[in-house]
């Protein structure tokens, strides 16, 4: 569904965020990040002089490297555009998060290691939603090659969906883990507690 009608305005800033998942040759996955503001008009800025229309006030750029168990296992921090010459120096405070598991305390471990003064709030901003990109970037392809060795072996899937109660539509009492995971599915329990 399209947006509604809006009242007559006029286009002063774009934030663009880009995130990308890749799956690297040794085993290891790629999940990117990049971010840029911009204004539809001129501004000074008193460290970069005037900033045409266009160019960037912030432009940054992320890239963590997880395993399967989507453990931290590099990440690489840039700021290549920003409002202040300092601003590029926090960079490499981002190496803290290595070793850290994308999963349950996710953002407060992210703020523990790079929040505040110890981080740039944009950089730190792109790696709150890095972990559901994470999961859609590796779990089918884990769940492909489960179902390819789980073919082989004969056995049946025992591993509860890492989804499951993470949004409405993967509940447990709602149809789409009826379909595709009834093993998990109460329904039943959750209609009768519901009536």
């Amino acid at each position: 569904m399209p947006f509604p009608d809006a009242s007559p305005r006029k286009h002063a800033h774009t934030r663009a965020i880009d995130y990308r998942g890749y799956e690297r040759e040794d085993g290891l996955w790629d999940i990117e990040a990049h971010m840029t503001d911009t204004k539809t008009h001129e501004f000074s800025n008193k460290w970069r002089g005037t900033v045409p229309v266009g160019e960037p006030m912030h432009e940054m750029l992320l890239r963590v490297t997880i395993d399967d168990s989507f453990v931290i296992q590099d990440i690489f921090a840039a700021t290549e555009h920003s409002p202040f010459e300092m601003c590029p120096a926090i960079a490499p405070n981002y190496k803290k998060l290595i070793g850290i598991k994308m999963g349950p305390g996710w953002r407060k471990a992210i703020r523990m290691k790079v929040g505040g003064t110890e981080g740039c709030t944009h950089l730190t901003e792109l790696l709150f939603p890095m972990a559901t990109v994470a999961m859609q970037t590796i779990w089918p392809s884990k769940s492909k090659r489960k179902q390819e060795s789980d073919a082989e072996e004969k056995q049946p899937h025992g591993k509860r969906p890492i989804v499951l109660d993470t949004c409405h539509a993967w509940a447990s009492d709602s149809p789409v883990v009826r379909e595709n995971a009834p093993r998990y599915f109460n329904g039943g329990a959750a209609q009768n507690e519901k009536s």
